[in-house]
């Protein structure tokens, strides 16, 4: 029988796809959500469009993606409207099922449902259960991200993950902070995604186990070390084939050049890829309480300063994060 560790062990990467669906949240005001589906106005020229879950599909397929989502009913978390909120949650159930009628290459791209329910965690549960019972090749917790606190964003995805089947890939939408991540692995996902690290890039700032910097900082303009230091992205290592960039150069450029969000574009990718990588083998390696202790010791020398958030999540899945044991 396969353990959970055997999904860890996957080739490198996938190409994923979603659908409409988040921006039915931030395009609010030139959409229309029905059961036939999300129609629209382009923001460009007015034009009517509609998108249905058999519209969805068709495109994903067309693509050719290894991963497509199902077509869903969002709503962002903090909305007061239960109602609202149960009916986007069916309705994405129902969704689902046209998405499975309508998918043409099961045998070659795996489609996951969507869990939906806001912060309500019976909704959450009903709604877990539902998507479980079409048996998906993966399962994503949707909605998130959407302003809530992240105590309830925790309380949401362990809600989740205790009801998903241990062998099959769990996926929280929209995550991309290293702490979002290192905690949401400890409450039972498996994937996220997130534009943070590019974003965050753009306006000259370096992801680092240390914590962020600022690389427009006028300190950085005569540092001739790397981004981080250790690090093995192109940008900061030296030798052949590696560009060995500094500081100073990356401060130079922000104000004047694109390059310098590229370069930090390389370097915070490299930075989220290879944390996961650190994480995938502290659980192979049974290490994992250990692992996230040194994650935040990283970050916060003094264990005071930890997000009370943080410590709360990894308690309710019996890790101390402040003890010193190993």
């Amino acid at each position: 029988m396969p353990s959970r560790n055997d999904l860890l062990i996957i080739r490198p990467f996938y190409i994923l796809t979603s659908t409409f669906s988040f921006q039915m949240v931030s395009l609010l005001k030139l959409a229309k959500i029905t059961e036939e589906g999300v129609r629209f106005m382009s923001p460009h020229d007015g034009t009517p469009m509609l998108l249905t879950p058999e519209h969805s599909i068709s495109l994903q397929n067309t693509i050719g993606s290894d991963i497509i989502m199902q077509l869903d009913d969002v709503l962002v978390t903090t909305s007061p409207d239960h109602v609202r909120m149960r009916e986007a949650m069916e309705r994405s159930v129902r969704w689902l099922d046209r998405c499975i009628a309508a998918h043409k290459n099961p045998d070659t791209q795996n489609l996951f449902c969507i869990i939906q329910g806001g912060l309500d965690t019976e909704m959450r549960r009903e709604c877990t259960r539902e998507m479980v019972a079409r048996n998906t090749p993966g399962i994503a917790i949707g909605g998130l991200s959407g302003g809530e606190a992240k105590s309830d964003f925790c309380r949401v995805v362990l809600t989740c993950t205790e009801l998903l089947p241990e062998l099959k890939p769990r996926y929280v939408m929209g995550i991309g902070y290293p702490e979002d991540l290192v905690v949401s692995v400890a409450l039972g996902a498996d994937m996220f995604d997130c534009v943070w690290p590019t974003r965050t890039a753009r306006f000259g700032n370096a992801i680092t186990k240390h914590g962020v910097l600022n690389i427009r900082n006028s300190k950085y303009a005569n540092d001739f070390g790397p981004l981080e230091e250790g690090c093995e992205c192109a940008c900061c290592r030296t030798g052949e084939g590696a560009m060995g960039i500094t500081r100073a150069f990356v401060h130079h450029n922000t104000a004047k050049e694109t390059v310098s969000a590229h370069l930090l574009s390389i370097h915070n990718v490299w930075y989220q890829l290879n944390l996961m990588r650190e994480v995938r083998n502290a659980i192979i390696a049974d290490e994992y309480p250990a692992f996230l202790r040194q994650f935040f010791a990283n970050l916060y020398p003094d264990k005071a300063d930890y997000p009370e958030w943080a410590v709360e999540a990894l308690r309710m899945v019996n890790i101390d994060l402040r003890s010193n044991n190993t």
